[in-house]
């Protein structure tokens, strides 16, 4: 009891709320995953797919990233990868309705790391399609709040400050990122273009491109003030603290209702919580101003922690802070890593974004034809195949997707920067010269209907947002200019 009642300062007993938040909003964002996994996987990496993932494994037995599917019992299939999937997402609906939370402190943790091992083997063998850096993100997060522990004992105070440390790492590790990268964050012009050529737009975005210039200077002096400077808040004593939480995600709500980013911003503003007490919260919705303090003992919830269960978290935080010295030394480097991982099991990650921006929007259309000498057929024989949620059609407003990730939707936009003969998008062609019933499921729209065309072509636009006039007079959403067709088949 000494001990239990000495290690008490230990306890966030004002941070319930947040845990909450935290362990049903992860698990959400993995129920996510694995939809979009379940969803796509099989026809871009399955037996069949794109990047077959069993060449793969075959081809770097004893090497690459950990993963259930070498293990020669589970070998991969398309029906075990099903399996993995409906699992992570029976585990994650679990969380989301509170169940392992009325158990034992411990509950949470084996929860919490099965999501974990499940996609980090998925991760594993994703290649190009899992190369994001919300996708290494999410498995740190996977692996750290299920020790957040069950409703039985307080939220441990290690924790909420390890994932503090993720949040410095993403937020200012992205601010560095900027200052150092491209010149525009500098001169504070990186914002004129970037809603326009972001990779996937939002049905918002075209409205905050076509704001004045001093909005988009705004914009970024905005995201320097929160990246730079806000974050440095959530590692004073409260309420400070949760003031420079809620001024993280009322940034990335931003981000959200103007881009199309996955779960990125998602995960950010649940880690983000951990920055957030209870007191806060109450006084947000009429209780009295939270009092100086690091938000500890003091407040309602169990009143101690049993021993085992601090020697516990005290271990875990050990390992966790030995990961963090590398990543702690990128953030000061002056050859910064961007979306990097020091360790096999993705925990303690590098993050950042749009060290580089793009000024101009190129795309990638792929059109088919079913004229039987495609090499002569005419214009209005051609017709085009339709992506979900990147542009094509001038006419087609862009949608909200996110936080649902459009894995080959974002691949099309990094291939339209650098066109070239990619391994994945040389065997899309192929598929679609097959009509292969999976591929053109992942598509908004099959020309022609799962029948075979007789020809591709692939064409290479540049994009810009149509003007208000040019939007009245025509009804389009975009205008693009022909580059020229960079590929047939």
């Amino acid at each position: 009891m000494e001990w239990t009642s000495w290690l008490g300062f230990l306890d966030g007993h004002d941070y319930t709320i947040a845990r909450e938040v935290i362990l049903r909003g992860v698990a959400a964002v993995f129920v996510l995953a694995f939809l979009s996994t379940l969803n796509q996987f099989p026809a871009l990496l399955g037996e069949r797919g794109l990047l077959p993932a069993p060449d793969y494994l075959a081809r770097t037995a004893g090497r690459g990233g950990p993963t259930l599917f070498r293990w020669r019992l589970t070998p991969y299939s398309d029906r075990l990868l099903r399996v993995m999937c409906l699992v992570g997402m029976l585990l994650g609906v679990s969380v989301m309705l509170g169940l392992p939370q009325q158990g034992p402190a411990w509950s949470t943790i084996p929860v919490f790391l099965l999501m974990w091992v499940l996609y980090l083997s998925i991760h594993s063998v994703g290649r190009t399609f899992y190369g994001y850096g919300w996708e290494s993100m999410l498995l740190e997060c996977g692996a750290v709040v299920g020790f957040l522990g069950s409703q039985e004992v307080a939220p441990p105070l290690l924790v909420l400050w390890f994932l503090r440390w993720m949040l410095l790492r993403l937020e200012f590790g992205a601010g560095m990122i900027k200052i150092r990268g491209d010149s525009a964050w500098r001169d504070l012009t990186a914002m004129d273009h970037h809603h326009q050529t972001q990779p996937m737009p939002g049905p918002l975005s075209r409205f905050a491109h076509r704001r004045p210039r001093w909005w988009h200077r705004l914009e970024v002096l905005g995201s320097h003030a929160v990246q730079l400077g806000a974050i440095w808040l959530i590692l004073l004593p409260q309420p400070v603290a949760s003031i420079g939480a809620s001024l993280v995600i009322l940034s990335q709500l931003f981000l959200v209702l103007t881009g199309n980013y996955a779960w990125l911003n998602w995960l950010t503003i649940l880690v983000a919580f951990s920055a957030v007490s209870d007191s806060f919260l109450r006084w947000l919705v009429g209780g009295p101003f939270p009092g100086w303090g690091w938000g500890g003992l003091g407040s309602s919830g169990p009143t101690d922690s049993p021993l085992w269960w601090h020697l516990l978290i005290l271990a875990v935080c050990i390992v966790l802070a030995v990961l963090s010295w590398k990543p702690l030394l990128n953030l000061f480097s002056s050859h910064q890593l961007m979306n990097a991982s020091f360790n096999r099991f993705h925990l303690v990650n590098a993050y950042g974004a749009f060290g580089s921006m793009t000024t101009r929007r190129y795309e990638v259309v792929i059109e088919g034809t079913q004229d039987p000498a495609p090499e002569t057929a005419d214009e209005e024989a051609w017709r085009p195949y339709e992506f979900r949620g990147k542009p094509g059609d001038v006419r087609r407003r862009s949608r909200q997707f996110a936080p649902y990730h459009l894995r080959l939707d974002w691949q099309m936009w990094f291939l339209a920067l650098r066109p070239g003969a990619e391994d994945w998008f040389m065997a899309l062609l192929g598929k679609l010269l097959d009509g292969d019933p999976d591929i053109r499921r992942l598509l908004r729209t099959d020309p022609f209907d799962g029948a075979p065309p007789t020809g591709l072509r692939v064409r290479y636009f540049e994009y810009r947002y149509a003007s208000a006039q040019e939007r009245r007079d025509s009804g389009a959403w975009w205008v693009r200019t022909d580059l020229g067709v960079i590929a047939r088949t």
